[in-house]
């Protein structure tokens, strides 16, 4: 299933993992390397609304994302923006953070709003084809436990 959110995020050849009620996205602009987007699945455009069985399938997709780059990306924080001001159906932005620069594929990736919020408008843009080849090397490391 899927949503007018997660298709603005390039669903499904962005698509990483999905659980019972969540989509995880690669962010098609990576303000840090490793940024993606996290989805409900469900028919909500106001988090109040997310239902009880989604929030407690949050915590599924979160371990999953938290093991996937702490191993990827080895940041040093991570942070969970829920923005909602373009695209409406409830997501979050999550934001790898770390100190100084990752590379990868050819591309450098700064973290240009180290140590204070993220610097959302400094991003790299990834290439279709540079998206959907780290899409599907996530996929085929994703795991939960």
């Amino acid at each position: 299933m899927s949503n007018q959110t997660a298709i603005s995020f390039g669903f499904p050849r962005t698509m990483v993992a999905e659980t019972s009620h969540w989509l995880v996205l690669v962010r098609p602009k990576q303000p840090t390397f490793g940024s993606l987007v996290l989805v409900c699945k469900e028919p909500v455009q106001a988090f109040s609304n997310v239902s009880p069985e989604a929030f407690a399938d949050l915590q599924v997709a979160i371990k999953g994302i938290e093991r996937l780059l702490r191993d990827k990306v080895k940041y040093e924080k991570i942070n969970y923006l829920m923005l909602m001001m373009v695209d409406p159906d409830v997501h979050f932005h999550v934001i790898p953070r770390y100190d100084g620069v990752r590379e990868h594929a050819g591309d450098s990736f700064p973290d240009a709003g180290w140590p204070g919020p993220p610097a959302l408008g400094t991003a790299v843009e990834l290439s279709a084809e540079a998206l959907e080849t780290l899409a599907q090397a996530w996929r085929d490391e994703w795991r939960v436990a």
